[in-house]
């Protein structure tokens, strides 16, 4: 279909305005450029968005938690004039067991921990720690080229090596024999306590296409550090009116700094003129130009969707289309009458971050069942209860618990169709274990599958982080060679989303 093109004289178009994309045009308006971003949803958010999913009932649809946006990141936009608010702050991560007390990790302090693992575990917390602050600096600039001469690249590679060496020999030989490591030979090393492990464990998993016993592990767990040492003093944050008011405030800053954003403009695909990026073409046939595209799509979705392999080098289009980009992580919601209450767990903590991940053993057998297209009888879940704090997201005395599910297939085994409830039932059931009479409360339930978030946030594959954070899809490589440093090989197209460094989570890099 022919469209009426627009002419807009836009510096940038940027695709999509979730998290990445609205932070990418503001810094872009910021600068002075004239942006225009067009988001396909009826309001700007991505998976970053809080929606009524039952009457009365609101929720943060994918990601409820903020804790790894970097500090500055909000300092610079001032996104507390532009209406952030948290209805809590350093929230305590509390890992469930049905064989003894809560283990209760704080910023502050410990509670629960066995002995020798109470000694243990400071020292473990201060080293992993400090190598998560020597990965840091490399989320804050675009990372070197491999195989070229370039003076920058030569200039970051060099960058990378002082980040490494400076930790000294020790640490810096610590460091590399870890790096390929898998959590779990990492944590039998440091710990006993099957309960202390799980709970490690999971934040290496979350999010993943990985098991405990997986290789490359103890990277994302280290990612994961790297991004928390820079978000501040805040720990795990919740925002007030969910995860839906940081996009908003994000929306704001960018546009106060200049930028232009239109909702329910659906991008079907990128327009191509002298071989380079022209502009886009919407679904409804208008076409909008502009100098340069910027794409916070996943790569799959940007590259060869949206701009086609016939604009590619067939070795390219080869590499993206083997980016492992399958999701494994699910998230339910429930309405509740009442609030539910987690044996054990004293008042103060129930409206912290719950874990169910009683050990690595029990995640290694969660995450095997999806191997053969199965949801799990045991899932591992990361679980908050958001009304604890923020009790305008449900209706009065009525609550809302969010729970990130790992691991549940993107095919299902005979269909969600006819397998989705067994599988709400499923969790509901797990949930009851640690909280007795939850069931008894719950009046709406939603359960997102890695097919939904494919098909209602349009990521490919449904993976939170637009494909796999592994070691050949990682830094230098991410997503893949040919399409680093957020460069694409077509002039005036570049990648701003998850799927390029650092990576998926509530970044903002």
């Amino acid at each position: 279909m022919t469209g009426t093109a627009t002419g807009s004289g836009y510096d940038i178009l940027v695709i999509g305005a979730g998290h990445n994309g609205l932070v990418c045009a503001a810094y872009l308006a910021r600068a002075g450029r004239k942006v225009l971003v067009l988001e396909a949803a009826a309001s700007v958010g991505g998976t970053a968005i809080t929606q009524e999913f039952s009457p009365g009932f609101r929720v943060s649809r994918c990601a409820h938690l903020l804790h790894l946006m970097p500090e500055f990141l909000g300092r610079e936009l001032a996104l507390d004039r532009h209406g952030l608010e948290f209805a809590a702050t350093d929230l305590p991560t509390v890992a469930l067991s049905l064989e003894r007390e809560p283990i209760v990790l704080g910023s502050a302090d410990q509670q629960g921990l066995l002995e020798p693992d109470g000694a243990a575990y400071p020292e473990y917390r201060a080293r992993m720690a400090a190598f998560g602050a020597t990965l840091q600096p490399l989320f804050e600039r675009a990372p070197p080229r491999l195989g070229t001469d370039a003076f920058a690249d030569r200039a970051g590679l060099l960058r990378l090596g002082w980040q490494i060496r400076r930790l000294g020999r020790p640490r810096m030989r610590e460091l590399l024999r870890l790096g390929a490591m898998n959590v779990y030979d990492l944590l039998q090393e440091h710990f006993s306590d099957p309960a202390l492990q799980g709970a490690l464990a999971f934040d290496a998993v979350l999010g993943t296409n990985f098991g405990p016993r997986s290789p490359g592990t103890v990277l994302t767990l280290l990612c994961r550090l790297a991004a928390q040492g820079a978000s501040g003093s805040g720990g795990l944050m919740l925002p007030r009116g969910g995860l839906g008011a940081l996009t908003a405030a994000l929306a704001g800053a960018a546009t106060a700094a200049g930028a232009e954003i239109r909702t329910a403009s659906h991008v079907a695909r990128i327009l191509v003129k002298d071989d380079r990026a022209h502009g886009v073409q919407l679904r409804s046939g208008e076409q909008v130009t502009a100098r340069n595209v910027v794409s916070s799509a996943d790569p799959k979705s940007s590259l060869l969707g949206l701009l086609g392999p016939e604009h590619l080098d067939t070795g390219f289009v080869r590499r993206v289309h083997h980016l492992r980009t399958r999701g494994l992580a699910a998230k339910l919601h429930l309405a509740l009458r009442g609030p539910p209450n987690f044996t054990a767990v004293p008042a103060a903590q129930q409206g912290g971050r719950l874990l169910i991940a009683p050990s690595m053993e029990y995640l290694e057998r969660a995450y095997n069942s999806t191997k053969y297209g199965e949801y799990s009888a045991a899932p591992a879940m990361e679980i908050i209860v958001p009304t604890l704090h923020d009790p305008a997201l449900a209706p009065r005395g009525a609550h809302v618990l969010s729970a990130i599910v790992q691991y549940v297939p993107y095919q299902l085994g005979g269909g969600w169709e006819s397998g989705r409830q067994g599988c709400i039932d499923t969790l509901i059931a797990t949930l009851e274990k640690h909280a007795p009479g939850i069931s008894g409360l719950i009046q709406g339930a939603e359960l997102l599958t890695p097919l939904d978030i494919e098909q209602r946030f349009h990521i490919r594959g449904g993976h939170w982080h637009h494909g796999e954070l592994a070691f050949d899809q990682f830094f230098m490589v991410r997503p893949v060679p040919g399409a680093t440093q957020y460069s694409t090989p077509l002039t005036g197209l570049y990648l701003c989303g998850a799927g390029s460094h650092p990576g998926g989570g509530v970044m903002g890099y």
